[in-house]
């Protein structure tokens, strides 16, 4: 190996120790936020007790100053409110809403075989192309792209003599590094729309974030994304790698892998197309719902129809469709019989959101207190009158604020825990800037998903890395990482720039939701 060969990999080997380390060290989420909490409290008292105030955003003749939440009145208020900053959090209620209906679709396999279904069922030379949208498409589940998809890619790609570290490094780049696009609307979009909004509330209190806000660019974005990463695959990965060669593979590699390519049943065949059917039929009736001038939750006389409510309330019909879709489906199967197995998965799926439950009490007392405080006005009104006054403000800005994003996912890669401490602190900022909250959400958005491959912290990053050394017995955290570090980069680039472009041409991030204020 070559001296230049050997100092990469020194730097490699030392970037990923140091995150390692930096990421173990830093507490679950939930811990997380008790510690900033105490932090705030503590901030408070020091920055009243010194005076801080500024202009009011809204009224320049008034002064806000920051409120000491370790006198009387802030004490009081922490304990007075902390069951209605947890019940009112919005967040919360959304994403443990709409996972009722994802559940059902989990629980009963229409995710996953429907995405099995749509890889295996495309020709030959789309086969890298099909992969990644169905790695994209399957971060509408909790976890099926990291245990279905990225597993199924390393055997796809074997049984049709690639290389099966090809395949997990298309999927992987389409699973995590495109984390937040989509063609279809995601628990993701509902829960960083809620934490967008509840920044939004110290800015603006009558402001309303969409649900769709950042609809229109994810949707171009996958397109891209799924032409990038397949070129990259395809054109770099694996000329990279060379021809696999059998014997890295580990002792316990079955001869048999590739039986997971086998066609779906024919019951799975009747039942995902009568899903199919549900779904339509469910959308045409829901329609109604909006479309027709007599429509309940249309619009209002001279309102455009992304402001009817059902579209600013999209939650409750997500969860409709998702229910009726999965009981079809499982019906069709026999995996419901009847109402109780219904009740079973939903059951099922509430319990694997007991951590996110957790996080969301301690994050709304943080997010709450935080507003209260008036920290977050007081900062981001003397930050950006600075920012300003030296020119500092626009495309710089965003860029290094998309830097700062990428580098803390390294460490942080909840992107709903990640995006709690930053919206509050930047979307007043950026806001006063003249940016939309939904356009500041969407540059988070870009710059957050890129990394999630390169973090060794990952929760599924040794999920990954066992499958890898299936065939790959040498395989090692370097390797994947390296092997991931160049759709991290292309990916951050590219998308960047689309975005940028999307700015530069002025054109909507959602329906009816532009960049600028």
């Amino acid at each position: 190996m070559s001296s230049t060969a050997k100092a990469k990999k020194g730097f490699v080997d030392r970037f990923l120790n140091f995150v390692e380390v930096v990421g173990n060290k830093i507490p679950d989420p939930m811990m997380l936020f008790v510690y900033l909490t105490v932090i705030l409290i503590i901030l408070s008292a020091i920055l009243s007790l010194f005076g801080a105030s500024v202009a009011s955003p809204q009224d320049p003749t008034e002064r806000v100053e920051v409120f000491n939440l370790l006198s009387g009145a802030g004490i009081a208020h922490i304990f007075t409110n902390a069951v209605s900053n947890f019940m009112g959090f919005m967040p919360f209620g959304q994403v443990i809403t709409v996972m009722i209906g994802i559940g059902v679709l989990e629980q009963t396999g229409l995710l996953s075989v429907a995405l099995r279904k749509l890889v295996i069922s495309v020709p030959k030379g789309a086969i890298t192309a099909a992969l990644v949208l169905a790695a994209i498409l399957s971060n509408i589940a909790t976890d099926a792209g990291y245990v279905v998809i990225i597993p199924l890619g390393a055997v796809l790609f074997k049984s049709m003599g690639r290389h099966p570290a090809a395949g997990l490094a298309a999927a992987f780049a389409g699973v995590a590094s495109s984390f937040s696009a989509n063609f279809l609307v995601t628990p993701l979009d509902i829960i960083l729309a809620g934490i967008t909004q509840e920044a939004v509330y110290a800015v603006d209190p009558y402001y309303e974030v969409s649900i769709l806000g950042n609809y229109i660019f994810m949707a171009a974005s996958t397109v891209m994304l799924i032409i990038v990463i397949t070129i990259m695959t395809e054109k770099f990965v694996e000329p990279r790698l060379g021809k696999y060669d059998s014997k890295n593979a580990s002792a316990e590699l079955p001869d048999d892998d590739a039986s997971e390519l086998k066609d779906i049943s024919d019951v799975e065949k009747r039942a995902l197309k009568m899903a199919g059917i549900a779904l339509l039929a469910t959308a045409f009736v829901l329609s109604l719902l909006v479309w027709p001038s007599w429509a309940p939750l249309g619009p209002a006389e001279g309102a455009r129809m992304t402001e009817a409510p059902f579209f600013t309330h999209l939650v409750p019909v997500l969860v409709v469709l998702f229910i009726v879709t999965g009981v079809v489906y499982g019906k069709v199967t026999g995996d419901i019989k009847g109402s109780a197995d219904v009740s079973k998965h939903i059951t099922t799926t509430m319990a694997s959101m007991a951590a996110f439950i957790g996080l969301s009490f301690a994050a709304s007392q943080f997010v709450n207190l935080f507003t209260v405080s008036n920290i977050g006005i007081v900062m981001s009104v003397s930050l950006s009158d600075f920012l300003q006054s030296i020119g500092f403000a626009g495309v710089p800005f965003i860029i290094v604020f998309m830097l700062l994003t990428a580098f803390v996912n390294l460490f942080i890669l909840a992107a709903a825990a990640q995006w709690m401490i930053f919206a509050p602190i930047f979307i007043p900022i950026m806001m006063q800037m003249g940016y939309t909250p939904e356009f500041i959400q969407l540059a988070f958005r870009v710059a957050d998903s890129p990394t999630n491959s390169i973090s060794p912290v990952m929760a599924y990053f040794v999920l990954i890395l066992i499958t890898l050394q299936k065939y790959d017995k040498k395989a090692g955290v370097g390797t994947l990482v390296s092997l991931m570090i160049p759709f991290a980069i292309v990916i951050y680039i590219l998308w960047s720039l689309l975005m940028f472009a999307w700015m530069f041409f002025d054109l909507p991030i959602g329906p009816g939701v532009g960049i600028y204020l």
